[in-house]
């Protein structure tokens, strides 16, 4: 009996002694996929570190030089915007003076010494002139023709038909350009169509003394 028992053991002993020594056979690979998936990144070799860093450095260069670029056009043309608003509001000013002497010059005189002062007069008028002209001040060419939002001011409206409605009729103050693009718009009194009223029916009046009826 015991005999019998000593072998079936031993007859199962190799089968417990294979899924040893299988479990043994896969013990280094399992280990390896392991110790591949801890391993550290390869540390970058001197050259390879020096490269990354010299790209990065011209990438913030480039960078760093463009917005440069940017901020000096901004400011530019904000100073040249600033400066082309104050010269514009100073030529304009200038404008109202030229309006002045104009009106002096349009006043008769008769005495001797008021035509000197008139000729006095006359010589600023000039050299004001020669000075717009100098920054490309012309006069605008408004005494007849069309009405033109681009260039003309309505100030009022005269009826007539003597030309067509939207003519020019009358230049109340000059219009002026500098370098081709409105300084001064011209104020004119601009041609309209004469209204035409409607008769009115006139009611008969009543008699005041009505004849009376027969007797």
């Amino acid at each position: 009996m015991n005999m019998a028992k000593k072998t079936k053991k031993n007859k199962e002993e190799p089968l417990n002694g294979e899924e040893g020594a299988a479990s043994e056979a896969q013990t280094p690979a399992d280990e390896g996929a392991n110790q591949e998936a801890e391993a550290p990144a390869r540390d970058e070799t001197p050259l390879e570190q020096a490269e990354r860093e010299r790209d990065e450095y011209l990438g913030n260069w480039h960078r760093a030089r463009a917005d440069y670029q940017n901020l000096k056009r901004r400011t530019f043309d904000d100073v040249q915007g600033a400066v082309g608003r104050e010269r514009t509001a100073l030529l304009q000013e200038m404008l109202t003076i030229l309006d002045f002497l104009d009106m002096a010059l349009a006043t008769p005189v008769e005495h001797a010494e008021a035509k000197n002062l008139k000729t006095g007069v006359q010589m600023t008028r000039d050299q004001l002139m020669t000075l717009l002209e100098r920054h490309r001040v012309a006069v605008m060419e408004t005494e007849e023709g069309a009405f033109d939002h681009d260039l003309h001011q309505a100030v009022a409206t005269v009826e007539t038909t003597d030309v067509e409605p939207g003519q020019i009729v009358e230049v109340m103050r000059r219009g002026f350009t500098i370098a081709g693009d409105v300084l001064r718009y011209a104020q004119v009194r601009v041609a309209a169509e004469p209204q035409t009223e409607a008769p009115t029916e006139v009611e008969p009046e009543p008699d005041e003394n009505p004849e009376e009826g027969g007797d």
